[in-house]
């Protein structure tokens, strides 16, 4: 049953579990508000459903599910539209309009962001991609599998490392052991020859198997505290186990991984268009658009400069950490949510006026400090709906209640 409350200012939406929830592809831009029911349970939609192909390029923390998304495309835009993102994150908006025919920008200050987002959403000639993915395997594998040593990795000394890439960089050295780290510096270095037409895409493989083969354990994969240099318990597998000493297994099962993902997508992908940009949103000139559809950063939540440290450090990318909006090392003050609430008004405003009047901005927050109803006075936009999403109920693994709304808005 959908419950349907008005106050002065909005409806809120509560979805529970006594109805059907709700299937993407049967949503029309009639469908009411009131019938969307949004908790969906791991059976309703299984996890390969909600990672379908290149959803699930490179983890990434904090993405919404792209089910959500086609659900308020189909409902609010229509093929040969174009819609902005302007925190696009991992680049689920942009894929799911591409899937529908409709055109796409974003906009994101993370240049790792950027470029997952471009290596998802591009066009390949897949043989072509096959060809140099099979290749640069074969001459990391050729390189440095000759210097290879029987003893431990972690037993250092002058004769095992002699003919080894070297780096000055403390992170790597630090997170990675040795032949783990000789072999992603070999495959780093085969990409910048310049002899792949498909750079990037090697570029997000080599980062996803970088995060698989760090000194941490397998059940701390997100946000490792120290590198773990000794067997341990591993309460993923229940059973004892050891840090990873290379990283040729994870770049080769990616590898496979990458080209059977983007063959998938290939197979969706229409001629919209899609165009990421390096760029602050708050300072983006927007071109002209049809709408909003965006998952914003939340407020001192997330740090997501350092859940991709490695690639930074890896890839030698520059990282904006301290100026992002919400940023996680500013904390969750009082003086940091009014800068928050202030930093996405001011990039909200630039959408709202590159947009014509009657058209929506469809935003996805974890709002708990209830920032979003001042952003929608800020901004004097109509407030259609609020959805309240219990995202628990989908997985159950999480021990706390975790909700996050939908907000709908209209420029008048």
């Amino acid at each position: 049953m959908v419950m349907l409350t008005n106050t002065e200012k909005r409806v809120t939406l509560y979805s529970d579990d006594s109805n059907i929830p709700t299937v993407p592809s049967e949503v029309k831009h009639n469908t009411p508000l009131e019938s969307l029911n949004l908790n969906w349970r791991e059976r309703d939609l299984p996890e390969a459903q909600r990672t379908k192909h290149v959803h699930r390029l490179h983890p990434y923390l904090g993405k919404f599910i792209p089910q959500l998304v086609e659900i308020f495309l189909r409902k609010y835009f229509k093929k040969g539209e174009t819609i902005l993102d302007p925190f696009v994150g991992s680049g689920t908006t942009l894929i799911q309009a591409n899937e529908l025919g409709i055109n796409s920008i974003g906009y994101d200050i993370s240049a790792f962001n950027v470029l997952l987002c471009k290596v998802k959403t591009a066009k390949y000639d897949l043989a072509k991609a096959h060809k140099e993915v099979m290749d640069i395997l074969q001459k990391v594998r050729k390189t440095t599998h000759s210097y290879k040593s029987s003893e431990s990795l972690f037993e250092k000394n002058s004769q095992h490392h002699e003919n080894k890439v070297h780096t000055e960089d403390s992170y790597l050295n630090k997170w990675f052991a040795p032949q783990t780290l000789f072999e992603l510096l070999t495959y780093r270095d085969l990409i910048n020859t310049g002899e792949y037409e498909y750079g990037d895409l090697h570029r997000v493989i080599l980062s996803r198997s970088a995060r698989s083969a760090r000194l941490t354990t397998h059940f701390d994969l997100d946000f490792p505290k120290h590198p773990q240099t000794e067997p341990y318990w591993c309460y993923k597998h229940s059973r004892t186990c050891s840090p990873t000493e290379e990283a040729y297994k994870f770049l080769y099962r990616y590898s496979i991984d990458t080209l059977e993902r983007i063959g998938q997508f290939a197979k969706l992908r229409t001629d919209a268009f899609v165009n990421v940009y390096n760029v602050d949103s708050r300072n983006a000139d927007i071109p002209p658009i049809h709408g909003v559809i965006s998952s914003p950063p939340y407020v001192g939540l997330i740090d997501y400069h350092e859940q991709h440290a490695y690639s930074y450090h890896l890839l030698g990318m520059p990282e904006n950490a301290s100026n992002e909006i919400g940023s996680f090392r500013k904390g969750r003050s009082p003086k940091a949510k009014e800068d928050y609430k202030r930093d996405i008004a001011t990039v909200f405003k630039r959408a709202i006026d590159s947009m014509p009047s009657g058209r929506h901005l469809i935003i996805v927050a974890h709002d708990r400090s209830d920032l979003y109803s001042g952003i929608a006075e800020i901004l004097n936009v109509t407030v259609e709906g609020v959805i309240q999403r219990h995202v628990n109920r989908r997985t159950g693994r999480r021990a706390g209640e975790f909700f996050e709304s939908v907000f709908i808005w209209r420029k008048p």
